[in-house]
């Protein structure tokens, strides 16, 4: 039995989401929240995804500021966010950017790219964890 892809896509717009879900959910496994509160209560209580697609600028907890709090919980699941944004030339967006090493993605999202690296960061989780036993 093959162990189909999980994506956590969080985005305060709920068109985003949805459309994520859609475009993605034929290949992945997709749950997603306009809440990154509520993201971060799934993976507190043991959820893990093999990529999570995080909206930088929110209302509330901002990308990062959610990034840091995963990785307060777990390392490995906040090396896996990768950052979506339509602000990066806002100077805001930039200074927040510069504090974490996670892949970020410009919106309008590139979807075939896009499958194309969930593809690849799953094969890459998968040879790790192949290695290591």
């Amino acid at each position: 039995m093959q162990c189909v892809p999980r994506v956590l896509v969080i985005d305060d717009e709920l068109l985003v989401v949805q459309s994520l879900r859609l475009v993605l959910s034929s290949e992945f496994q997709v749950q997603g929240t306009t809440h990154p509160e509520q993201a971060l209560e799934w993976i507190r209580a043991g959820q893990t995804y093999d990529v999570i697609l995080c909206d930088i600028m929110m209302p509330g907890l901002s990308g990062v500021a959610f990034r840091d709090q995963v990785d307060a919980v777990s390392t490995d699941q906040a090396a896996r966010i990768v950052f979506i944004t339509g602000g990066l030339v806002v100077p805001e967006v930039r200074a927040m950017l510069d504090h974490v090493t996670n892949t970020v993605l410009e919106k309008p999202i590139d979807l075939d790219g896009l499958r194309e690296l969930i593809r690849r960061r799953v094969r890459n989780t998968f040879a790790l964890a192949a290695s290591e036993v």
